[in-house]
């Protein structure tokens, strides 16, 4: 209960006990608290059944007990000095039990023990601020300005993304008019206000106005606005202005289109052939330099399928590649004729891409063409004037070599025909006649050997290391003669190519040869070899004085040589190249000046092969 007020007048009295009766009664909670200290004085049934404290602990703790950690440090200037006609506000309240609510606490001041103290009465307002603040935080979120006007264009309410971007602050703009919180200019401009009232007329929303603005020295920018209106219980009274600054998805748009012409422009100029299909194949762009190759407009193909105008005789690659549509996400490479609108074929080199989409998904592909026509002439020429220039060297050659035997024949008949020579005279003078006709026999001999080397001879399996070791033996006296060592790198277990032994062993004696050409005082040749998948590497390594630079490049012509004369005719390597490539394999050399040179020749696997085949 609470104490007497002290009042000696019996009229007082009664309102004591009236005011008594009321607070303990009373089913909002209430209190009497000290302003100085914050201690609890009093409180009534209400409250000691809303906190869950009891009568005695509430007497013996301080309002800080039942705020919020903070909040109440807050509240000292507040609860300490009470406002003489009274102050309302919503604070967060803490039960016994740890609970959170929401309460509306409204304070004045009383006299209470003849003590100026202050009397408190609460209410739950958990829901109601529960659903305040759910609103809230929904026009915070919305990511458009908005504005909450009323029946009079005045603002009752705007989220924090209208503040920031009109650079005003909360609380400053509520009650104001429209016109005063948006720039006017628009407002006329764009008839916003009678758009507005409509609305709120109507009862029918507005969407998806533009609106373009420009302030003074600031870059254009653009807008959407939507007015949508209010129903409370079947009476518009309110309108929501939401505004959305697109100016950057504007720019971004506008920067794509142009992107866009761009790259549609380079497809359009440039000189290769450009097609893009869907998944199928089915063409669906081609620009201009596949209209010039072929004479089709894209409006006489679009739809029609790719590979229906490739040569079928060369479209084996085209038609893998589109089929198994580019599975591991490789560019295919292939060439293959393209069939042009007078029924004739140009040929061109493809490049096949898969196109994607935004989720890597293939959605077509992307194929370009490079016409070939005049690079295949411009590469006949070459092949031509080659020829030529190989016929000439070779002519020069034969000439050079055949050349020398014959003047000795020549001179030595000569002498033949004279009457008055001696018996030995003669004798030697037949023997130059023979070994000159001789050695210009072993000349033409390489020479069919050159151009024909396995014209008479059927291929068979092979041991190529034997045959390789079989070479070794046969020039064994000749390298111990010259202080050559010859080592052997070779394992025993055989490796077996398609070929004519007797050939393939010519090739090696004529390595192991020049080798021993290149080491006239004395040296080492190793012999290695390395097997992969499919072929067979023999390895002709040597330490003599190596091959410049300026020369490798020509060691395979014909009578290329940098031997003295009579010392060798310059067919060998060339003979060499010519037995091995006739053997589905090739020869290539490696080489540094003063460190000596490395030969190596690749021949397929027999086993190997046989896999190919099928």
């Amino acid at each position: 209960m609470l104490p007497s007020l002290r009042k000696t007048d019996l009229e007082e009295n009664r309102i004591q006990q009236l005011v008594s009766r009321f607070f303990e009664k009373s089913p909002l909670p209430m209190w009497v608290y000290d302003p100085r200290t914050l201690a609890f004085l009093a409180v009534n049934d209400a409250a000691v059944k809303c906190y869950g404290f009891t009568r005695v602990e509430f007497l013996g703790m301080t309002l800080h007990r039942i705020h919020v950690p903070g909040d109440a440090s807050q509240l000292d200037l507040l609860l300490r000095r009470p406002a003489p006609g009274g102050s309302k506000d919503t604070r967060r309240h803490v039960k016994a039990d740890g609970t959170v609510f929401f309460c509306e606490t409204v304070r004045f001041p009383i006299t209470f023990n003849a003590e100026t103290t202050c009397l408190a009465i609460t209410h739950d307002v958990s829901e109601s601020k529960r659903s305040e603040l759910l609103y809230r935080m929904l026009m915070e979120a919305i990511p458009s300005s908005v504005l909450l006007l009323d029946q009079d264009l005045r603002v009752v309410l705007a989220n924090r993304n209208f503040l920031e971007k009109s650079h005003q602050k909360a609380g400053e703009i509520d009650a104001r008019r429209l016109k005063e919180v948006f720039p006017e200019v628009i407002l006329a401009e764009m008839g916003m206000e009678q758009q507005i009232r409509n609305v709120l007329r109507t009862n029918i929303a507005l969407h998806g106005q533009k609106l373009t603005y420009r302030a003074p020295g600031v870059p254009i920018r653009v807008y959407y606005y939507s007015i949508i209106p209010v129903n409370w219980s079947g009476r518009v009274d309110h309108a929501l202005l939401l505004v959305d600054d697109i100016t950057e998805q504007t720019r971004m748009g506008e920067e794509i289109r142009r992107m866009e012409r761009h790259l549609a422009s380079v497809v359009e100029s440039a000189s290769d052939i450009v097609v893009s299909t869907d998944i199928q194949g089915n063409i669906l762009s081609w620009n201009k330099a596949a209209e010039n190759v072929t004479g089709y407009a894209l409006g006489e193909l679009k739809g029609h399928r790719f590979i229906d105008h490739c040569d079928s005789a060369e479209a084996g690659g085209v038609r893998r590649w589109l089929s198994e549509g580019g599975s591991r996400g490789l560019p295919g490479r292939t060439e293959c004729d393209l069939k042009t609108k007078d029924g004739g074929c140009r040929p061109v080199s493809w490049v096949f891409s898969q196109m994607t989409d935004d989720s890597a998904r293939v959605v077509g592909f992307v194929i370009v063409g490079r016409d070939l026509t005049e690079q295949r002439k411009f590469e006949l020429q070459i092949l031509e004037s080659q020829k030529l220039a190989a016929l000439g060297v070779m002519a020069r050659g034969i000439a050079h070599e055949i050349r020398t035997p014959l003047t000795i024949s020549s001179s030595a008949a000569q002498f033949l025909l004279e009457e008055d020579v001696t018996p030995e005279f003669k004798r030697e003078c037949a023997e130059k006649v023979y070994s000159g006709i001789r050695r210009a026999s072993v000349i033409i001999e390489n020479l069919l050997r050159f151009a024909q080397p396995s014209t008479e001879k059927s291929k068979a399996p092979v041991d190529l290391l034997r045959v390789v070791e079989d070479a070794m033996r046969m020039v064994e006296h000749h390298a111990r003669v010259q202080n050559v060592e010859l080592r052997s790198h070779l394992p025993a277990e055989p490796c077996m190519v398609l070929g004519v032994p007797s050939l393939l062993e010519q090739v090696f004696i004529n390595l192991f040869l020049n080798a021993m050409n290149a080491m006239p005082n004395g040296g080492t040749i190793d012999v290695s070899s390395e097997r992969t998948e499919t072929d067979l590497l023999v390895q002709v390594s040597d330490t003599g004085g190596g091959i410049s630079p300026q020369d490798i490049g020509k060691i395979f012509d014909p009578f290329y040589t940098k031997a003295p004369p009579g010392k060798g005719t310059g067919l060998g390597l060339s003979i060499c190249y010519s037995v091995v490539d006739q053997h589905q394999g090739s020869i290539r050399a490696v080489s540094q000046l003063g460190r000596g040179s490395t030969f190596t020749v690749q021949l397929p696997l027999f086993a190997a092969k046989r896999v190919r085949k099928p």
